[in-house]
């Protein structure tokens, strides 16, 4: 784990209450893994005295990127950041997504919700690199929390779109356009990140196929590194609900280790 705790913003996009920070950080950088987070101090003052974590979006020349949605008092204060500016981080963090086998020629599905797009970028461009075809699969409740769908296009990763009040693309949640794409035809893997209602009812579809799938689960944080214990969730393990720490021994867990809340 690393400190910086002066990491100059380069590039400041936004979109409503979306955000996309670029910040120079060499070492981070290099270091970074799609799935991972950083730690990110919101403010100059004391309070709010917890960091947030923030999924990495994206790394190149450098400079990581970060994607965030303005949701409470400390995103709203992260968001007043501008060029120039510094922020302090830790990171990068947690185990982030398992691409260990040979990925070429295989199909892949990513399946982000509003904000659960973001750490879905850098996890598709390792792919492409890795040979693997890559689908994206991009929801939201409007129009406007499908901001940069016109960035993975540019990445070569054009997203099938999904609104939940039909405005854009699918009318429909994502996770029907997700049914309708596995029936088209049956990718190799599944990669998700979102709301846990779309996460889970992910998990259910890849569970009934046999398709294996990795879900990146979102928490409030204390510390990020696994020191607190306050971030536990019961997964299983060897087929027992075990209490595991998200921040470190995740955030990204295979689908069939999940245990939701009203299991």
């Amino acid at each position: 784990m690393k400190h910086v705790p002066a990491a100059q913003i380069l590039a400041k996009q936004s979109w409503g209450d979306f955000r996309l920070f670029r910040f120079e950080t060499p070492i981070q950088a290099a270091a970074a893994r799609p799935g991972q987070f950083i730690m990110v101090r919101v403010g100059d003052s004391p309070y709010p005295l917890l960091r947030r974590p923030i999924s990495l979006h994206a790394k190149e020349d450098g400079a990581l990127e970060i994607f965030f949605k303005i949701t409470g008092e400390g995103t709203a204060l992260l968001a007043k950041k501008d060029v120039g500016d510094s922020i302090d981080i830790l990171g990068p963090l947690g185990s982030g997504f398992d691409l260990a086998e040979d990925l070429e020629g295989k199909t892949a599905c990513l399946v982000g919700g509003g904000r659960g797009i973001a750490p879905l970028y850098f996890l598709g461009r390792e792919l492409q690199a890795k040979g693997a075809a890559v689908r994206v699969l991009y929801g939201g409740r409007t129009t406007d929390e499908l901001p940069i769908r016109d960035k993975f296009a540019a990445a070569g990763l054009d997203p099938a779109c999904a609104t939940d009040d039909g405005s854009f693309g699918f009318s429909g949640f994502v996770t029907d356009l997700l049914e309708i794409e596995i029936e088209k035809q049956r990718p190799d893997r599944l990669y998700v990140c979102g709301p846990d209602a779309m996460m889970r009812r992910c998990a259910e579809i890849a569970g009934h196929r046999g398709l294996p799938a990795q879900i990146s689960l979102e928490s409030i944080m204390g510390c990020g590194f696994g020191a607190c214990w306050g971030c536990v969730k019961r997964l299983r393990k060897n087929g027992e609900g075990r209490w595991r720490k998200i921040c470190e021994d995740g955030p990204v867990f295979a689908a069939e280790e999940i245990i939701w809340e009203e299991e």
